[in-house]
């Protein structure tokens, strides 16, 4: 939630080191302790509409450019606080294209309480300043900037802040992938981000990731490395904010409603005491638990949840936090900074060891988000592929859903397709059709006339808000039925919506993609692929530290 100031809180820094054996990309290297600065350079193209593209050249060889390093920045602006870590990540050839072999976060921004003006307009100024700041800090210019990811969510994410958020990064357009995060998709970032995601498949158990952050908590079910169900409620350390002195400062609509609960009036002007503000943290983190066990919480008859409740059957072998308040679940943080978090915190943990069979810890806590996006080389894709009409494209950011697909039976169900494209449409909250988006389609099996009706019927019907839009249905494969999926599209079912309809490529959720105009010499068309990086997989776990109870 908004904060009434702008204080820096909790500096964490990730100590840079020279980069050894990377000889290629327009980077800057951190160079040992003295952490002076070198750059080194690689030939780069520039495409007609200025975007970067890496190896591209008739003719270049790719036997000596093994590796590239990428300077990359994430960027998060959320309602409560802002912050931005500035990473390495290494590019190394995998047969004709290019995956991250290695990522290094060498500078972590402090955490900015975000800004404000008034109401729930985002002060750009000062958090044009406080970038401004960490990117000196960081010994990093806007312009060496390759690549990168720009996360916003709560009311960052608002039409009015955006666009004022978008031009403090005016320098870096064309390289960021912009991402307006609601409720479910940020929960499923947070999941990756922390950690849950990776752990569920080296532990190979079901995790469950709950952030608590300032506002809001996101609650996520991760196994077999997927996110199996999300939810989210309005439980927070910033729905009441206080002065040192425990005078409320400001009060959210939702912090309102537990004190309405409880029969406390909470005004701005009066005073929480320490009692008062452990029976609020004691309400919420019921309310909390309740979510996780797959209930809908309500207060006074008003239901709690953001999104739909969980329904996941299952057992969850695994708990982990992440958020703002986590640093105090795992004792890494005894700082106050004028809200609920410590006790908060206190709550949480009193009710965790009790609800699954253990507590793990996350790879990040507050920063459990995008390191920054890798860009892809340019690849080329098959050749037996379907663009009608060619005005199409070029097409640039588009997201890529990668749905599962039931093609794994000789029998396609098209129920069985739609629900799964617009469940995952949902999910990654694209379902209002503002922007075209890619599918990926893994075909298995024949490619029989019924099956690929069956596939094509399905597909349809789940994208039908994206086409509503007048957006063209974008297909991306993996295999060599592009062609075959676009003229059964066109002919069969006279899909009046443009169509691209590409294979060849390997893409994965999380992905965007740019696609150009086609080639005359080969009919395939090139694809820049460019992937949210996340930070690494999951480290053995600590158990939580000991901490006392601290005051609001």
């Amino acid at each position: 939630m908004r904060a009434a100031t702008a204080p820096h809180v909790n500096a964490a820094r990730f100590a840079p080191h020279t980069s050894h054996r990377l000889k290629w990309g327009r980077v800057r290297r951190i160079c040992g302790a003295s952490q002076g600065t070198e750059d080194v350079f690689m030939p780069i193209e520039h495409d007609q509409s200025g975007g970067r593209i890496f190896f591209s050249s008739a003719g270049r060889t790719l036997e000596t450019d093994d590796e590239v390093c990428l300077l990359s920045v994430g960027v998060d602006i959320g309602s409560s606080t802002s912050h931005l870590v500035f990473s390495r990540i290494v590019m190394e050839r995998l047969d004709s294209r290019y995956v991250v072999s290695e990522r290094e976060a060498f500078y972590a921004s402090d955490i900015l309480l975000t800004p404000y003006r008034e109401g729930e307009t985002i002060d750009a100024d000062a958090l044009g300043a406080f970038i401004a700041k960490e990117y000196a800090d960081a010994k990093v210019e806007p312009g060496e900037i390759d690549t990168g990811a720009l996360i916003l969510t709560g009311v960052a994410a608002q039409r009015r802040n955006a666009r004022a958020i978008g031009e403090l990064f005016a320098r870096e357009a064309g390289k960021l992938v912009a991402v307006s995060a609601g409720d479910s998709l940020e929960t499923v970032m947070a999941a990756h981000g922390s950690g849950a995601v990776a752990r569920s498949i080296r532990d190979a158990c079901t995790v469950m990731n709950v952030d608590v952050g300032g506002g809001t908590a996101k609650i996520a079910v991760c196994a077999d490395g997927k996110v199996v169900d999300v939810c989210a409620l309005d439980v927070g350390a910033r729905l009441v904010c206080l002065a040192p002195d425990g005078t409320i400062l400001r009060v959210e609509p939702a912090g309102r409603r537990y004190g309405t609960a409880l029969g406390l009036n909470l005004q701005v002007g009066t005073r929480l005491d320490l009692e008062q503000g452990r029976t609020l943290a004691r309400l919420m983190a019921g309310k909390l638990f309740e979510a996780m066990a797959g209930a809908a919480p309500t207060l006074q008859g008003a239901g709690l949840l953001r999104t739909d409740p969980l329904t996941f059957a299952g057992t969850v072998d695994a708990i982990q936090f992440s958020g703002g308040v986590s640093e105090y679940i795992y004792g890494h943080e005894r700082g106050k900074f004028g809200d609920l978090g410590p006790l908060l915190a206190e709550e949480i943990r009193a009710r965790a060891a009790g609800f699954a069979g253990r507590v793990e810890a996350p790879v990040e806590g507050i920063r459990a988000t995008v390191v920054g996006a890798s860009q892809y080389t340019i690849q080329l894709s098959g050749s037996t592929i379907f663009v009608s009409p060619l005005e199409a494209l070029p097409l640039r950011n588009v997201p890529v859903i990668a749905p599962a697909l039931p093609l794994d039976r000789e029998q396609v169900s098209p129920a069985e397709v739609s629900r799964a494209v617009s469940g995952m449409l949902k999910r990654l909250e694209l379902a209002s059709g503002e922007q075209p988006v890619a599918v990926f389609v893994p075909w298995r099996g024949s490619a029989t006339f019924q099956r690929l009706d069956a596939f094509c019927r399905g597909v349809v019907e789940g994208l039908s808000g994206v086409l509503a839009r007048g957006h063209p249905l974008v297909l991306a494969g993996d295999g060599d039925v592009g062609g075959l999926l676009g003229i059964h599209l066109r002919e069969e079912m006279r899909i009046e919506s443009p169509i691209v309809s590409i294979d060849g490529l390997e893409l994965k959720a999380f992905d965007y993609i740019d696609i150009g105009a086609m080639l005359e010499s080969s009919g395939a068309v090139p694809v820049v692929i460019k992937s949210l990086v996340f930070p690494a997989s999951a480290l053995p776990s600590r158990a939580p530290a000991p901490s006392g109870a601290s005051s609001p």
